[in-house]
């Protein structure tokens, strides 16, 4: 294993690597990245969560509270290979952080708790890594610990992430004792002393020679069934060389058709090397992923992962600092340079690059230029967002920007001084532009401002925000659920007349609708069964945007409607006052009548919550959960404690963890993640 202690810039893309840490709250991921960056030379000394002393935490509440918030990149070299790594939140609260980073990464490590296997939360960020195409490696962490089984860890993955785990190490010692590990690749030993940062090479321990053999051998028939090249060898001579092994398992990585399972201990050092090196041979480097398509002049565009094509970059965050407004950006092609004009494309507006920074975390190091393949931070750009596409002005190219989830839970906020309202509005603004998933609006029967987000840790922690970094005084609501409002019973053969004369070309459009329910998941469905071109292809299409526009508020109580389906059966126009305004119009007023003719129903967020407690606190926590309208879909016992899991209104999770706390006396702990929607209890039929 070879370390580089300086870090240093290579414009050869198969030397890069740009992924992220992802996991289930509490795996491990900020310790892991910490130990890379000791172990790469980028830091001298060891980060440490529970001393607040970590590079990418570097977050006041993030080291208050012992979680990552923010998404940090930091970079660091290993092999010759330049890093770029990005340290990503496990709370589900935080989840649109992961969406943003998984949208430019190339790879990824999942990082699973020894003992725990897969919990809800890194089943979530793995089905967000499937629907990214990201190709990952995993490693089962915390192997000292009382319980730990990388066994049952890997069964875990089995299945319930329905993956192909390829083990390619056997741990030494377990629990305490646990000193290293054998590479069942090279079939040799790596240890790790007390106190020493870097592990020794030796033999493999006499007792665990027959178990490693027998390990390879179940390694080499899983790649051989896999892979055709290792098959050929394997039947050939009975056995597949490390060199073969290698190459197929960087290609069953970067294919998805499996997961290279790795093995260790972050807090204590123990294989961060063998990680290192399984992240250079495994994962793939900027040229080996799909070239990155975009939108130009109406048309889907490839742009090539090469310095010298124009440019065009994703900024996936933007955050104020005290050095002045960063946009955190991957360059997927091109050359950007300190001082160039560049184009955001989404806004029209151009943009002038005023400085160029290599990111670690909260400290950076400035550089003249940056490359495709490269996760920089810029400052000088004034009004680009999370999600803006950067071009070079003369080929402009519009990428798809990360997917923002709806917010689910609201807070009214008020300054407590008066004098505080502007820079009360100024703060929610700014906090709105760095993260996406915010959303604040006033209440226009109360007049109150409502600060929407993902939930109560999440809004929690933007509150803190504004009294810590604003220096504003500020009160808070009680948490209220975003609800919406569905169709349960539909409605046929709606007929709406949009005639409008005013002198001059008048509005005319009729349009016939039917609306039905739909799964509540699928969300809006629109069809036109129209024959004959009664309405022309454009009208439909006007008609659509109508029906989306009625969508925001529903009948019942203004909440935004979900779960229908539209089909426009039939309609009419007039040669002269028929146009692309009327229809849309017409659209949006025949829905909204529709939905008045629907029987509806109120529908609430609900989440899947994982409550885990010692035995003998098992049953007042199912009761409890129980009064909170929960449905326990499993209990599992493991190793003295009980783990259940129940589907669970949002609204009834407020304040749980105060509650859990008391009843299993601090010793019991759950995480949730969304569930979508279900009918709320207060359900009211519209006639």
């Amino acid at each position: 294993m070879r370390a580089n202690p300086h870090p240093h810039h290579t414009d050869q893309l198969n030397d890069v690597r740009n992924l992220g840490i992802l996991a289930h709250v509490d795996a491990g991921k900020t310790t892991i990245t910490e130990r890379i960056l000791y172990v790469t030379g980028a830091t001298y000394k060891r980060g440490e969560v529970h001393e607040g002393t970590t590079v990418t935490d570097f977050d006041s509440q993030e080291r208050d509270r012992g979680i990552t918030i923010f998404a940090a990149a930091v970079s660091c070299a290993w092999d010759g290979h330049r890093i770029n790594l990005i340290d990503t939140p496990g709370h589900v609260d935080f989840s649109d952080e992961v969406e943003r980073s998984l949208r430019v990464l190339d790879g990824a490590v999942a990082v699973f708790d020894g003992v725990a296997g897969v919990e809800p939360q890194s089943e979530s960020v793995w089905r967000r890594a499937d629907r990214h195409g990201v190709p990952r490696i995993a490693f089962v962490n915390k192997l000292d610990r009382a319980g730990a089984d990388l066994d049952a860890a890997v069964e875990s993955i089995r299945e319930r992430l329905h993956g192909s785990p390829l083990v390619v190490q056997l741990p030494i010692g377990r629990e305490d004792g646990f000193v290293g590990v054998v590479d069942l690749l090279r079939m040799r030993a790596l240890v790790w002393a007390e106190g020493q940062d870097r592990a020794a090479e030796v033999p493999v321990p006499d007792d665990l020679r027959e178990e490693a053999r027998r390990r390879r051998r179940v390694l080499e028939e899983a790649v051989a069934e896999l892979h055709p090249v290792a098959f050929e060898e394997f039947f050939a001579q009975s056995a597949i060389s490390a060199t073969t092994l290698t190459t197929a398992l960087r290609d069953l990585t970067r294919t998805g058709e499996a997961v290279v399972v790795l093995c260790g201990s972050a807090y204590r050092n123990r294989g961060i090397e063998p990680l290192l090196d399984a992240v250079v041979s495994y994962l793939p480097s900027p040229l080996d992923v799909p070239t990155i398509t975009g939108a130009q002049d109406g048309a889907v565009r490839e742009r090539t992962a090469d310095p010298a094509t124009p440019l065009a970059a994703l900024v996936f965050k933007v955050s104020s600092t005290a050095t002045g407004r960063l946009a955190y950006l991957r360059i997927y092609s091109g050359t950007m340079r300190k001082g160039d004009t560049v184009l955001d494309v989404g806004a029209g507006r151009t943009e002038r690059v005023g400085r160029i920074l290599r990111v670690q975390a909260d400290r950076h190091a400035e550089v003249d230029r940056a490359v495709a393949g490269d996760i920089v931070a810029v400052i000088g750009l004034k009004s680009a967002r999370t999600g803006a596409t950067l071009s070079a002005p003369e080929a402009p190219l519009l990428l798809e920007p990360p997917a923002t989830a709806d917010p689910v839970v609201s807070v009214a906020v008020e300054a407590r001084r008066s004098a505080g309202s502007d820079r009360l509005a100024t703060a929610l603004a700014r906090l709105v532009e760095e993260d996406p998933s915010l959303a604040v609006r006033t209440d226009a029967e109360t007049g109150q401002t409502l600060l929407s987000g993902m939930g109560e840790l999440h809004l929690e922690v933007v509150v803190e925000k504004i009294r810590r970094d604003h220096g504003l005084d500020v009160a808070v609501g009680r948490p209220q659920v975003a609800l919406r409002e569905t169709v349960a019973r539909g409605v046929s053969g709606l007929l709406y007349r949009h005639v409008k004369q005013d002198g001059g070309a008048g509005q005319f459009a009729h349009v016939v609708l039917d609306v039905e329910p739909l799964d509540v998941a699928t969300g809006f469905a629109f069809r036109s069964a129209v024959v004959g071109g009664r309405v022309p292809r454009e009208y439909v299409r006007a008609v659509e945007a109508g029906c989306r526009d009625a969508l925001a508020e529903g009948p019942l109580g203004g909440h935004p409607v979900t779960g229908l389906r539209v089909t426009l059966t039939d309609g009419a126009t007039h040669s002269k006052d028929s146009s692309e305004l009327a229809f849309p119009t017409a659209g949006r007023l025949a829905l909204r009548e529709a939905l008045r003719a629907c029987r509806m129903a109120l529908l609430e967020p609900v989440v899947e919550v994982a409550v885990t407690v010692p035995e003998d606190a098992a049953g007042g926590v199912l009761g409890d959960l129980a009064a909170r309208r929960g449905r326990i879909s499993d209990t599992t016992a493991r190793a003295g404690t009980v783990v259940i899991t129940a589907t669970v209104p949002l609204a009834e999770v407020f304040g749980y963890a105060t509650r859990l706390r008391s009843r299993t006396q601090g010793r019991g702990t759950f995480t949730t993640r969304p569930a979508g929607y279900a009918p709320a209890p207060d359900e009211q039929p519209s006639r």
